[in-house]
């Protein structure tokens, strides 16, 4: 008899003490994850503009004169529009045998021979001037330079922001104190306390085109073509609270 007594106790007690545990628990596991979002709209501080000559030739000694000609025309040009000889780099010259190819085609033996490809590579920080500059490329055209279309046009025109560790902790910053302000007004609005911090994470930072952005949805990507010399970055951090 004292023996059941013994261990009914036994059981009594250790089911309350598995109640508190699994109460303190749970209030120990009521948490809410808020996120906080920070946003600047910045100007870009790298223009990067690759120009491309192209010529065509039946005879290859002649074609790589025309196109060293075509290039000291495009380097000329940018010299005389504010273009500096340290931010112009010569990039690759490709030459294409029509007549070489396994598979040539219709167009093989029609026209020239080689086609003679040279591309120049602007990088300046001057991005106000590498702007103007890119709209003038008409003189080059009317000098008989030749451009591949994809690359005096905008296509072939970067501009890049490079600062990002400048802003990086401000906005860092800013994304938290969000982040709190969502978790506080959550709280109020549920009558709850909010407690401490249990964890944080950080997302990814993305820069792109200014009105490309308006495009853009939160956690997913969009393609910027980095046309634009005003640009959006920001970063959206994960913020986990526990609740009292």
């Amino acid at each position: 008899m004292i023996l059941a007594l013994a261990l009914l106790v036994g059981l009594v007690a250790g089911a309350y003490i598995l109640g508190r545990s699994l109460e303190r628990f749970r209030q120990a596991d009521r948490f809410i994850s808020v996120k906080g979002f920070s946003e600047r709209e910045v100007k870009a501080d790298l223009a990067v503009w690759s120009i491309k000559t192209s010529i065509g030739s039946n005879d290859l000694l002649q074609g790589s004169r025309e196109i060293e000609a075509a290039k000291n025309k495009v380097v000329a040009f940018l010299n005389q529009n504010g273009v500096k000889n340290e931010e112009i780099i010569q990039k690759s010259l490709r030459v294409t045998d029509k007549r070489a190819r396994e598979y040539g085609g219709s167009d093989a033996n029609q026209g020239f021979r080689y086609i003679i490809e040279k591309t120049i590579q602007v990088r300046s920080q001057n991005v106000d001037n590498v702007l103007k500059v890119s709209r003038m490329t008409d003189e080059l055209l009317r000098a008989g330079v030749a451009l591949s279309a994809s690359d005096y046009s905008e296509g072939g025109l970067s501009f890049l922001f490079t600062g990002l560790n400048d802003i990086k902790p401000e906005m860092l910053a800013e994304a938290t104190r969000s982040a709190r302000q969502a978790a506080e007004q959550f709280t109020n609005e549920s009558q709850t306390k909010l407690g401490n911090l249990r964890k944080a994470s950080q997302g990814l930072f993305t820069i792109i085109d200014r009105d490309e952005s308006l495009g853009a949805s939160e956690g997913g990507y969009y393609s910027s073509s980095g046309s634009d010399v005003y640009k959006k970055v920001r970063v959206v951090v994960t913020v986990e609270y526990s609740v009292k």
